[in-house]
């Protein structure tokens, strides 16, 4: 259910009309962290190329803003609880901007990865606080309607940003795909501040826990930057590994230590004797995966095993972004109709098992609409299980943990999807690394008899930036093509795995009833207080927005103070 106040100061029901004006400001938000993320990814290879990066940098660039994300999210999901959410937003709106306008103005490699992390914290920010938002308002019930409209954003943010990236850095040049998005926060701000209204929650005391956040983002990180560079920099049993991995485990047991005694925990362990929560975990990783995994090297594949532009990379990615697009909006629908979910979500999970599998199949000469499938297949697994795994987890945990509960699902996604990243980064690397060596002979054969051109094509290939493939001679070209399409293929059969593991967490989760209250009417009644004495106390805080000054008396007096008589027969616009 979502409600709001009518001028007796009794609840009544939210129009359809009215949930929408309270969320466009959100969803602008949203729409405005997906295409920030979203509108290199097919500029990604042309950005690391000028900026004489390697496949290292390319990893991190993407890395460093996951990483930021996921170590973050938590922290802003626990001040949610504790602090004003409107205002949270806001601030993590601002920080992504500031983060995207300076990564625009990059040198290097390590001035975009150091921006990139900026640009990270924000996200965190609004990956975690859109959820919680959403459930003060709407009814776990009505929620997964609008949960499809959040989908629906997000597939127009990724299908948008990868074609407008794409012409950006084509026409004008790759810096733009920075600076395009940074109106639209702008406008989202504005808009935040002008539609949406949120209720007055119970008052709490406010317990920050610094100890704990600072051992989790340091663990977390820790480990996270081993598993980019193991392999690489050093070997994976080495001195390196040692003290970064011991640094990492002892740094997450002094997090489990603090959360375990701290009296408000950014991770409150006891969350974990839900078993939806721990299963919607386990599922969350794999999901995140998959959703993180295949933007990243999706975009790789178009440019390096089919010799696309980021433009054509863009365009050719779309039929995934389609299949997100439709399931998350079509089963959002039938989630709210019928009230059940666990039948999409186990399908869901299917669908993205075999999705993963059907594009570990690929090469770089496969037919594109074959490819189109696959990629159509895995978008409405994605679609199916993302969004809703956070709104059956909202449905199960206490009001006063929604905040904790909501984001730290988001948390493990992006750590999932990190770590991911990071892994298939890794792999990719080292496989494209041995099949080159594998056809030295063949690429000596082709350079020989292309002259001087095949000199310089070998020379940019030898030192380690990743090459602008369209550039190449035809037959060094091929070599290449068919490198980089069997290598990005061997990562997505890395996460079929995973997605075995999240069918069978989903296959667990109680089959609990969608509730029909928002997250504060459940919040009010857990203390005790009626719906009368709750309308009561909103109607107050109405009366004194209106009338600019302390309101006393009862509802009636309120009224009056506030000019009720003349002010017509509309309702209030403080929601409830």
């Amino acid at each position: 259910m979502s409600t709001t106040l009518s001028r007796d100061g009794s609840p009544v029901a939210m129009s359809h009309r009215q949930v929408l004006e309270s969320l466009s400001g959100l969803l602008l938000g949203m729409f405005v962290s997906i295409l920030a993320g979203t509108v290199v990814s097919t500029s990604m290879p042309r950005i690391i190329s000028e900026l004489h990066g390697d496949q290292t940098a390319y990893t991190w660039v993407v890395t460093s803003t996951l990483l930021a994300t996921t170590v973050s999210t938590p922290i802003w999901g626990k001040l949610a609880d504790l602090l004003n959410r409107k205002l949270l937003i806001q601030l993590a709106l601002v920080i992504f901007v500031a983060g995207s306008a300076m990564a625009g103005f990059s040198q290097d490699t390590s001035m975009l990865i150091g921006f990139r992390v900026i640009q990270g914290l924000g996200a965190g920010g609004l990956t975690a606080l859109s959820q919680i938002i959403m459930a003060d308002i709407i009814s776990p019930r009505e929620r997964g309607r609008y949960m499809g409209l959040f989908g629906g954003v997000m597939a127009v943010g990724t299908v948008g940003g990868p074609l407008i990236g794409g012409l950006l850095t084509d026409s004008v040049g790759w810096r733009w795909n920075f600076f395009v998005g940074v109106p639209v926060a702008v406008a989202a701000i504005i808009l935040l501040q002008v539609t949406l209204r949120l209720p007055k929650r119970p008052a709490r005391k406010v317990r920050i826990d610094y100890l704990g956040a600072i051992f989790l983002a340091a663990g977390v990180s820790l480990l996270l930057i081993w598993v980019s560079l193991a392999g690489k920099n050093f070997d994976w049993w080495s001195a390196e590994t040692m003290w970064m991995v011991g640094g990492s485990i002892a740094l997450i047991i002094a997090t489990i230590v603090t959360e375990l005694v701290v009296k408000e925990p950014i991770i409150p362990l006891g969350m974990f004797k839900n078993r939806t929560f721990t299963l919607a975990v386990i599922a969350s990783i794999s999901v995140g995966v998959a959703m993180f995994g295949t933007s990243v090297f999706l975009g790789q594949y178009m440019q390096l095993a089919r010799g696309a532009t980021p433009t054509e990379s863009g365009l050719l990615t779309l039929p995934m972004i389609l299949g997100l697009l439709l399931s998350s909006m079509i089963v959002g629908n039938l989630i709210s109709r019928f009230g059940k979910w666990k039948g999409f979500m186990i399908a869901g999970s299917l669908l993205l098992t075999a999705g993963l599998y059907l594009m570990s199949t690929i090469e770089y000469d496969t037919n594109y609409w074959l490819v189109s499938l696959y990629m159509l297949v895995l978008g409405a697994g994605v679609g199916m299980v993302m969004q809703n795994l956070v709104l059956i987890v909202q449905n199960t945990v206490r009001p006063d943990q929604l905040g904790a509960a909501s984001s730290n699902v988001a948390f493990f996604r992006s750590l999932g999807g990190t770590i991911g990243v990071s892994v298939m980064g890794s792999i990719l690397g080292t496989a494209v690394k041995d099949m080159m060596a594998d056809r030295h002979q063949e690429l000596l054969t082709a350079v020989a008899k292309l002259g001087a051109k095949g000199v310089a094509a070998a020379k940019s290939l030898q030192s380690g930036t990743l090459p602008e493939v369209n550039t190449l001679p035809v037959p060094i070209r091929t070599i290449v093509e068919s490198v980089y399409g069997q290598a990005v293929a061997g990562i997505f059969l890395v996460a079929v795995p995973l997605a075995i593991i999240s069918v069978i967490a989903i296959l667990f989760l109680p089959n609990i009833k969608l509730g029909s209250k928002t997250a504060i009417e459940r919040m009010r009644e857990e203390n005790g207080e009626t719906p009368l004495e709750a309308a009561e106390e909103n109607a107050v805080e109405v009366a004194e927005a209106l009338i600019g000054a302390p309101a006393t008396g009862s509802v009636a007096a309120v009224r009056r103070d506030a000019g009720e008589g003349t002010a017509g027969n509309g309702r209030s616009t403080a929601t409830l």
